[in-house]
C-alpha cells in the first residue's frame, strides 16, 4: 500500500523509498513508492506531474491500493526525493474545490451530484433530481458561488473510519481523494458558463478565471 501524503499535506517536496521500478509494455517504467505526494488521476481530477530525483514523472495512476509513478527512465531502489509541479497542483486544486462548491449549492436546492469532471477547460457537475428539486438558474448559482468565495471559508479535512472527508467552513464534508485549496479565496473567479437539462439530469458547466 502506498501512503498518500497528499491527503493531509500540501507539501510539494519530500522523501520516500522506492519499493519497485518495473518496465511497462509501452515503454518506460512504473515506480512504486512507500509514500507519495503525487495525486494520481482519478475522482474527476488529472494527475500531478513533477520529478523523482532528476527523473521527470510523466503521469501518475492508481492500481489497487498502490500509486504508480510513470517515468521514461528507471529510478533506483532506495531513498528518493519527490518534487511536485506546484503550478499544476494549484490549478487542479482550484478546479476541484470549485466543483465541490457547485455540488453543494446544487444539493442545497434539492439536486444530488452523481458525476463530476474537474479538468481545466472541461469543468462540469452532473446532478440527478432529489426528492424536491428546485429550479436552479445560472445567475442565482453564480451569486451563491461569489458569496461563498468572498466568505473565504477554510478547508476542513477529517478522517472518518479511514475515509478522508473534505469540506469548507461549516459546509458539509464529502468523501474525496482529491486535492483542494486551503481557503476559498484561493479560487479566484469561478464562472458558471451553462446550466442545462439532459435526459432528466441537471448539468452545470463552469470555468476558472
Amino acid at each position: 500500500m502506498t501512503e498518500r501524503l497528499y491527503y493531509y499535506s500540501d507539501d510539494l517536496q519530500g522523501e520516500a523509498q522506492v519499493l519497485a521500478c518495473t518496465p511497462v509494455e509501452d515503454g518506460g517504467y512504473a515506480v512504486e513508492l512507500s509514500a507519495t505526494l503525487f495525486h494520481p488521476q482519478g475522482g474527476g481530477q488529472q494527475a500531478d506531474t513533477g520529478a523523482l530525483g532528476a527523473i521527470p514523472v510523466l503521469r501518475v495512476a492508481q492500481q489497487g491500493d498502490k500509486v504508480l509513478h510513470f517515468t521514461a527512465e528507471p529510478v533506483s531502489a532506495g531513498p528518493v526525493s519527490q518534487q511536485v509541479d506546484g503550478e499544476r497542483r494549484r490549478l487542479h486544486a482550484r478546479w476541484h474545490s470549485a466543483g465541490h462548491l457547485i455540488g453543494w449549492v446544487g444539493e442545497n436546492h434539492g439536486w444530488q451530484p452523481v458525476k463530476a469532471h474537474h479538468w481545466p477547460g472541461e469543468g462540469r457537475i452532473t446532478f440527478a433530481p432529489g426528492a424536491a428539486p428546485q429550479t436552479l438558474e445560472q445567475g442565482a448559482l453564480q451569486s451563491e458561488l461569489q458569496r461563498l468565495i468572498a466568505a473565504n471559508l477554510p478547508r476542513r479535512q477529517l478522517d472518518v473510519d479511514g475515509v478522508r472527508q473534505v469540506g469548507f467552513g461549516d459546509l458539509p464534508v464529502y468523501g474525496c481523494g482529491g486535492t483542494h485549496v486551503a481557503a476559498l479565496s484561493e479560487l479566484g473567479a469561478v464562472t458558471i458558463t451553462a446550466v442545462k437539462m439532459k435526459k432528466g439530469q441537471l448539468i452545470v458547466q463552469y470555468e476558472m478565471g
